[in-house]
């Protein structure tokens, strides 16, 4: 399957303004791209490459006063199949946990391990199959219990927040479903990417990056996602982290206001095409 991917984004900036982008798709799927990222930037400036700890692939900008524009297109191969599933995975013990996987069962910053939701989780899903069953009986629960809300959608709600407002977007399910992962020692962390409609029915909505989280059972990390809380086909991973606190997709160091946002995310059906396939740059 190839998956045309691609994204258009204006921030206006008031004085001069030191940006973190985290734009790129994450290099373990770079080989995936038919060819390397049409990545550019309006006006043109140098952009400092690095990767952070995580191993997400980041650049840094420094935006005059004045209205800066991102822009990408790329054509990327993926295997068509759903997120893996994996129900007899188990849950190994904290002594078997590798130590650089350990601060996934911290709190941070979004997440509140070291709250309330600590004995809720206990009370909730202590007597489930630890494992597999025991991370989908959380999905569960999360995906009831929040109600999805483009309008609700605000930069500081955390996972207890989330909880007790009942209302939030993907990264407020995320979160939520994160901590409470954690508060029962399973490692837990944050991922972001495309997810375009494909395998579903389309959603009306302007298309958007998406959120979802990652957890470590038997000694490898496996895809979960508790706001469509059902495997999905096409995920294009771009970040990881502890939370969304570790990877948005830009950061100012300074006011700002966006102009323009427009992602896309959709299958080439018409192989032959391909070439042609690629996001038409708007003026």
């Amino acid at each position: 399957m190839l998956i045309k991917i691609g994204y258009n984004i204006a921030l206006k900036f008031v004085f001069p303004t030191a940006v973190i982008h985290l734009l790129h798709v994450h290099p373990s799927r770079r080989s995936h791209l038919v060819a390397p990222e049409r990545f550019e930037i309006d006006p043109d400036l140098p952009v400092e490459e690095y990767y952070d700890r995580f191993g997400n692939h980041r650049g840094r900008i420094d935006a005059p006063a004045g209205t800066l524009r991102l822009f990408s297109e790329a054509v990327i191969r993926d295997s068509g199949e759903l997120d893996a599933y994996a129900p007899d995975a188990a849950q190994w013990e904290l002594s078997e946990i590798p130590t650089p996987f350990l601060e996934f069962l911290l709190p941070s910053r979004y997440c509140e391990v070291d709250s309330e939701l600590m004995d809720f989780a206990w009370r909730t899903f202590g007597q489930t199959k630890p494992g597999w069953q025991r991370v989908q009986a959380i999905c569960d629960f999360v995906h009831s219990h929040l109600r999805f809300d483009y309008q609700k959608a605000r930069a500081d709600r955390t996972a207890l927040d989330g909880f007790r407002e009942r209302v939030g977007v993907c990264r407020d399910f995320t979160h939520l479903a994160i901590t409470l992962c954690r508060c029962m020692n399973i490692p837990a962390r944050y991922a972001t990417g495309y997810l375009g409609d494909i395998g579903v029915p389309a959603d009306p909505d302007p298309m958007d990056f998406s959120a979802w989280f990652e957890i470590f059972l038997q000694g490898r990390w496996y895809t979960f996602d508790a706001r469509h809380n059902r495997r999905r086909i096409g995920r294009v991973l771009m970040g990881l982290g502890r939370d969304a606190a570790d990877v948005p997709i830009t950061m100012a160091f300074g006011k700002q206001s966006l102009e323009v946002f427009q992602v896309l995310t959709e299958e080439i059906v018409d192989f032959a095409t391909v070439s042609d396939a690629l996001i038409v740059k708007a003026a």
